[in-house]
């Protein structure tokens, strides 16, 4: 509303260098990157906070008989995603040096492809975050070998609902 649904341009070029500077040639969003995977994995595997995330992903109900705050819980999730998506906004406004109203849409698309080509179950209790990572890299190949191949973007969507439609099936019948 503030900018009446324009970009924000002419960023200083100190914020610019977090989405496109180098550290040791290595980029900075890479290196953030991995240090979110770094404490992620370590929550989730070796925390009571990751055991709980588990058991109330895969059943609230009987989480919450096991003495597990179910709302405190998934209040806590819903804060490490909001603060994870906000970063990713910043790092994603510095890499294009402005802030673009709707420069993350469809991402979602592509995050729910990662997650489930990397083994989480989209009914709970099961993933890791070291399948998310394999499932985002892979994703990541696919959309790069789409563009290279020309191939425009309602297709490329198609193409991600059909891998995420694929990932659910191969889930049920692991599920069986």
């Amino acid at each position: 509303m503030y900018t009446d649904g324009r970009p924000i341009w002419g960023l200083p070029d100190e914020f610019s260098f977090l989405g496109s500077g180098r550290v040791f040639g290595v980029p900075i969003p890479t290196i953030i990157m991995f240090g979110v995977y770094i404490v992620a994995y370590t929550l989730l595997k070796h925390t009571k906070f990751g055991r709980y995330v588990y058991a109330v992903g895969g059943n609230k109900e009987a989480s919450r008989l096991a003495g597990i705050d179910v709302n405190r819980t998934l209040f806590s999730v819903y804060i490490i995603s909001g603060v994870l998506a906000a970063i990713s906004g910043v790092l994603l406004a510095s890499r294009m040096n402005s802030g673009q109203p709707n420069a993350g849409l469809m991402y979602e698309m592509d995050v729910i492809a990662a997650v489930v080509v990397g083994g989480t179950s989209l009914f709970g209790g099961r993933g890791s975050i070291v399948g998310t990572f394999l499932g985002a890299m892979l994703i990541g190949v696919l959309r790069n070998g789409l563009n290279l191949l020309n191939v425009g973007s309602y297709v490329q969507m198609v193409v991600l609902g059909v891998v995420i439609l694929l990932a659910v099936l191969l889930d049920q019948v692991r599920m069986k």
